[in-house]
């Protein structure tokens, strides 16, 4: 959708605004089975709701003194000494599966907790004793749709996620990187190149996320990851939030270039890309995402087969989105379903074995 000449200047009254918060849908039996096969799970003891019991918390400003909507949380001492090894051992399970106890050369230096979004995270920060390096890892109620888009995330992106599920606690893994509207604002593109790679890696991201169905991607929902490379800066666009995986019934939800938070980066791609080069680079992100799903198709198979058994959105919303594509597939099928996951299984495979 991205090639349409209606695309270079979308009118206000199309943007899609997401108003009400999402429900949390439980991981049920079946999920919890494959998320145990694919050693997704561990034997930890903490639960998302120990880490609610803190004593204290304290605004987090950023450079410039704006709020950055994470507090930093304080636990009574007796609690936070047992709290603490658990939050380590968390960690070694989630990086070091098979050896969880190698904590000794770890720490953690803090807990941090956010009360904005639907996940409402907890972010742990461990660090080395040895050489102070340190790093994150988020801990969140456990969300069938979160683990869903996690998971399609981790077959169909070039990169891969490392998470956890036990009981209705998820760890997640910290992805690192500029969040797009920061990175917009504080970067020096005044140079033709780097625009151009920015540009081409957000409609490879925005074709990622269409494919897959997972929604809501403005522009603090996603990172810019930027690698230096010997003669210049790789770029890579990578979704950090999962919640709205096959949810909303509007096709236009599942299309970056749809949010208000994201007109600069469409205007970036327009200025610099024109419609068949845009149209290109779709279709080679199709193609690799094609090559993805071949070499894990037993694993797609078994995470799509549970989702169509489950419940991550309602009737009405899957119909509506069935109609929507049914016209941008033209194609009747799509109205069969009124459930999200056949609606997934559908579109991702008829949008990737077109290219293969």
């Amino acid at each position: 959708m991205w090639y349409s000449a209606a695309m270079r200047h979308i009118p206000e009254s199309a943007y899609v605004h997401i108003s009400e918060k999402k429900p949390s849908f439980p991981v049920n039996g079946m999920l919890a089975e494959y998320l145990d096969h694919y050693q997704r799970t561990a034997p930890f003891r903490l639960d998302y709701e120990d880490l609610l019991a803190y004593q204290e918390s304290f605004p987090m400003k950023d450079a410039n003194d704006e709020d950055t909507y994470w507090d930093w949380v304080i636990y009574p001492q007796r609690e936070w000494e047992e709290l603490s090894r658990e939050l380590t051992r968390i960690y070694a399970y989630l990086k070091t599966p098979d050896d969880p106890m190698f904590t000794d050369h770890l720490y953690i230096s803090h807990v941090e907790y956010c009360n904005f979004g639907n996940s409402k995270p907890f972010r742990i920060r461990v660090v080395n004793r040895f050489n102070d390096n340190h790093d994150y890892y988020y801990v969140k109620r456990a969300d069938a749709s979160r683990v869903y888009g996690l998971e399609l995330e981790h077959i169909l992106a070039p990169n891969r996620i490392d998470f956890l599920v036990q009981g209705n606690t998820l760890i997640e893994e910290h992805i690192a990187g500029i969040p797009g509207d920061v990175y917009l604002k504080n970067r020096n593109l005044d140079e033709e190149e780097p625009k151009i790679r920015v540009a081409k890696e957000f409609v490879k991201f925005s074709e990622r996320c269409f494919v897959k169905l997972l929604g809501d991607m403005r522009s603090y929902n996603y990172v810019v990851v930027v690698t230096q490379d010997f003669d210049m800066d790789q770029i890579r666009v990578r979704a950090i939030d999962f919640d709205q995986q096959s949810y909303e019934g509007r096709i236009q939800i599942y299309l970056p270039q749809f949010y208000v938070e994201n007109q600069t980066m469409v205007d970036l791609v327009w200025s610099v890309l024109d419609a068949g080069t845009i149209k290109q680079y779709q279709k080679e992100e199709r193609s690799l995402m094609a090559r993805r799903l071949k070499t894990s198709w037993a694993r797609a198979d078994d995470v799509l087969f549970c989702m169509e058994q489950d419940t991550v959105s309602s009737p009405d919303r899957a119909r509506e989105l069935g109609e929507g594509l049914t016209r941008f597939h033209k194609d009747d099928d799509f109205r069969m379903f009124d459930n999200m996951g056949q609606l997934t299984r559908h579109h991702l495979t008829t949008m990737v074995m077109k290219d293969s």
